[in-house]
């Protein structure tokens, strides 16, 4: 629940405070202009979206065992490096996004296209969408309760909504540099968790022969399926008797991730020659 309910918060916050800069500057520009478009392509990018998870689930549903297992573990480590990627994009651009939707609404105001206003509503909204129905479908095999963890999914977009409406309405503020820092670790550290699940999916469909041996077994101090130890399992990607090349994997990504996401947040290096450089 806590790693649905993490995930659509942030991604309809996100999407909550694009739709919330095209319609603040929209209003600002051209006071008479009609927000329906934005509107019409952002509900068209959530209808889009719901469909995409529902087709993810039945797909899962439908094959036999084996394929089952191959397709969440390939859907989790793809979730993986599309959330680590959407992370370090989303650090990269924060200081910018700003002003290139302001750009683009400037265009298609200009051009009097109102499929143009659309057009990037559905284009903002539709990314953070289908990243949240690949989140969420790669999450879903570890869950430890169905209803639980769709309950988590809707009501994390229930909070973003609430919470993009009001900063919107200029009634709330919130921190935003500060948030998405300490939610893209916490981030991390759930994706994390997905890396040895994957493994052992892709081990139970056939396609990993060798994950190395096991390198402790604390079952009978914390089993993994039951208790605490399956929260842990379900949000941390815990295992009561992991192989070597899970734990590998598990260390290697959060160290790939924390230099990935630190890098993204250092200033892009000045390439302009300096005066007199040409004459160096």
């Amino acid at each position: 629940m806590l790693y649905s309910l993490l995930i659509t918060f942030r991604e309809g916050l996100e999407a909550a405070l694009i739709l919330g800069i095209v319609l603040s500057y929209l209003r600002r520009a051209r006071p008479g202009a009609s927000a329906r478009p934005v509107w019409l392509g952002a509900g068209s990018a959530a209808g889009l979206s719901l469909g995409a998870a529902i087709l993810l689930e039945l797909l899962a549903v439908e094959l036999p065992g084996r394929w089952q297992e191959a397709i969440e573990g390939f859907a989790m480590l793809l979730a993986v490096t599309v959330l680590t990627w959407m992370l370090a994009w989303m650090r990269r651009q924060s200081a910018t996004i700003g002003r290139e939707l302001r750009q683009r609404v400037d265009v298609a105001l200009d051009a009097g296209s109102g499929f143009a206003l659309g057009l990037l509503a559905f284009t903002a909204v539709g990314r953070e969408g289908l990243e949240t129905a690949l989140f969420l479908f790669g999450g879903s095999g570890r869950a430890d309760s169905a209803a639980a963890y769709w309950f988590g999914a809707f009501a994390g977009l229930a909070i973003a909504a609430a919470a993009g409406a009001a900063i919107y309405r200029g009634s709330a503020a919130i921190p935003i540099r500060a948030f998405f820092n300490v939610s893209a670790v916490a981030l991390i550290i759930l994706a994390a968790g997905m890396v040895p699940n994957a493994l052992k999916e892709l081990a139970e469909a056939r396609l990993l022969f060798d994950l190395g041996p096991r390198l402790w077994d604390t079952y009978t101090l914390l089993p993994d399926n039951q208790g605490p130890g399956r929260l842990l399992a379900a949000i941390l990607g815990y295992d009561a008797s992991p192989f070597a090349g899970q734990v590998i994997a598990y260390i290697a990504y959060l160290a790939a991730a924390a230099a990935i996401y630190t890098a993204a947040g250092r200033p892009a290096p000045n390439l302009t020659p300096g005066p007199g450089a040409e004459h160096a």
